[in-house]
């Protein structure tokens, strides 16, 4: 099968993180930092490389990257974990329901103002600076759709909350390990990441990187390996949050990810921009295919066919081309309002560096029988 469905999770994995989850789960098998052994010593040695890797990767510090098994995971500790009661939260429509869900629970609870922004004429930093009051305490965006890959201007927006005091969140799912992202040049807070996507880990694995700023409560209680004596649960980070046997083997192979993305970061994102460009051009050469995105390094295109839904063209390029999309609304009905496609939605395809132009050549004949064009 051709898969072309990254952006929901990476279909590709490295040797180096096929070989470091299998060695974990037949040699290390130990609880990390519950015990005194040398097994659980070494999985202790494990996540604090990892941590150590993730902070370098996004210039933060190691004791404030706190793992979760996704970014929908990383993205409710920030929210719930900050959460003023009385406080205004301004987001955009550009985001996941991993964002917009949260947001609308302690809306609809009556814990705190919320303001979902479009962009405006002059752009959206704009449309949220008109939004900020006195009470506005967070702004969460997304770095990168994951409908469509448009990009935000994270540092514009990161700017924008350090002069008016705001903390900023951003949902890293779709840039992490596909742009450069530095948490202090652009002025950002809280950074969630999924670890299974463009990171290069396996399923399980994400992260919450935060700064100084930042006072985060948990979510959960319960053992951290540390201060077994104490009946409050641990003040300092990250074992504050980190209650529970952490998923060693998906974050072994999250650290040998991160080492690979390190080294490679651009080369990578400028193949995923060509890839992105050499299937919108074949996909705006039949007339009855209209494309929602432009060239972007997330490798991500949405595009729909004339009078067929998005979800029969992802089970006719399935069933009959054996290639894997994403048709529907990606958790993102908002984003669909706002470009106007929510009744049939858009087929998703998404890239790794793994594909090849070869196979982009081949899904465009697909597409283009199926559309008869």
């Amino acid at each position: 099968m051709i898969y072309f469905d990254n952006a929901a999770t990476g279909g590709f994995k490295p040797n180096s993180v096929i070989d470091s989850t299998c060695s974990v789960i037949k040699y290390l098998s130990a609880n990390p930092g519950r015990s005194g052994h040398r097994l659980s010593i070494t999985g202790a040695e494990t996540i604090y490389k990892c941590r150590s890797a993730i902070a370098d990767l996004f210039n933060g510090t190691a004791e404030r990257v706190v793992f979760t098994k996704n970014c929908t995971e990383a993205l409710n500790l920030a929210i719930l974990g900050t959460l003023k009661v009385g406080g205004h939260i301004i987001t955009t429509v550009f985001e996941h329901n991993s964002v917009i869900r949260p947001l609308i629970s302690l809306k609809q609870k009556g814990l705190i103002e919320l303001d979902i922004v479009c962009p405006s004429k002059d752009g959206i930093v704009q449309a949220i600076e008109e939004k900020i009051k006195p009470n506005t305490y967070l702004v969460v965006t997304t770095a990168i759709s994951n409908v469509n890959g448009e990009g935000l201007p994270i540092n514009q927006i990161g700017s924008l909350c350090r002069k008016n005091g705001v903390l900023y969140l951003v949902d890293g799912a779709q840039a992490g390990g596909h742009i450069t992202i530095d948490i202090k040049k652009d002025m950002i807070n809280m950074l969630a990441l999924a670890g299974h996507k463009g990171l290069y880990g396996i399923m399980g694995s994400g992260a919450l990187v935060f700064d100084q700023d930042v006072n985060i409560l948990p979510l959960i209680y319960g053992g951290t390996g540390s201060e077994s004596f104490n009946l409050n649960q641990p003040t300092n980070y990250p074992e504050s949050l980190e209650s529970g046997t952490l998923n060693l083997p998906a974050i072994a192979s999250l650290l040998e990810g991160v080492n690979l993305i390190k080294n490679n970061i651009n080369n990578f994102s400028n193949h995923l921009f060509s890839y992105t460009q050499k299937a919108i051009e074949g996909l705006s050469s039949c007339s009855k295919v209209k494309c929602y995105s432009k060239p972007n390094k997330a490798g991500i295109v949405a595009f729909r066919i004339d009078e067929l839904s998005s979800e029969v063209v992802a089970d006719k390029l399935n069933y009959e081309f054996d290639i894997a999309v994403r048709g529907g609304l990606h958790c993102a009905p908002l984003m669909h309002e706002f470009l106007k496609t929510k009744e049939e939605g858009l087929v998703r395809i998404s890239f790794a560096v793994q594909n090849t132009t070869r196979e982009i050549d081949y899904f465009i004949k697909a597409i283009k029988t199926i559309a008869q064009c």
